[in-house]
């Protein structure tokens, strides 16, 4: 479960009161229920919003100061402005693949990738059942391959197409994959 906390400008502090939110906190809050039901569809999250008046200290002890303030998991990812769906997409995404790892066999690659279609016609031949992800249309897999790609190639390799695991093994590219032992 990703937690979400979206801190938005408005509640009470002393004789000080704000009832209505700041536009740019309402656009936060619907830039996140239309990414939850279109990007995010199947990633179980928890989304709660507090007024920051009311509740200033819970994102200043984590650098967040300036609502809209949104937290993924205790990190702050966004502040002071409306939210940008691509980092909220892929905060999400990156904090569910640390908690679940990936099982059964992926191929996560884009539609006009040569060395892509080759690895789908290898693992076809081959009579390999897997899922595949299409990079270029599906934000949360672009997101979900990079956050598991980075920590096995290091921070400086450019991430390429396809991103293959077995069995939940990470194989690599499709060279990587037509060397793979048990094919």
């Amino acid at each position: 479960m990703v937690r979400v906390d979206v801190f938005r400008w408005a509640g009470q502090w002393g004789p000080f009161k704000v009832k209505i939110p700041c536009g740019e906190c309402t656009l936060t809050r619907d830039i996140i229920k239309d990414v939850m039901e279109n990007e995010l569809k199947g990633v179980p999250i928890t989304l709660t919003e507090k007024d920051w008046l009311s509740f200033w200290w819970l994102p200043l002890r984590r650098g967040g100061w300036h609502a809209p303030i949104v937290m993924v998991n205790d990190k702050v990812i966004s502040q002071g402005r409306a939210l940008n769906r691509g980092i909220f997409t892929e905060a999400v995404v990156s904090a569910y693949a640390k908690q679940k790892s990936i099982s059964g066999s992926h191929l996560f690659g884009k539609s006009n990738c040569k060395h892509c279609q080759r690895a789908k016609d290898y693992l076809y031949k081959k009579g390999v059942d897997f899922i595949y992800h299409d990079v270029v249309r599906e934000p949360q897999a672009l997101y979900e391959m990079l956050c598991r790609v980075k920590p096995l190639i290091g921070p400086k390799t450019p991430v390429t197409v396809p991103q293959i695991w077995l069995n939940g093994e990470y194989v690599g590219g499709a060279d990587q994959l037509i060397g793979y032992p048990g094919l």
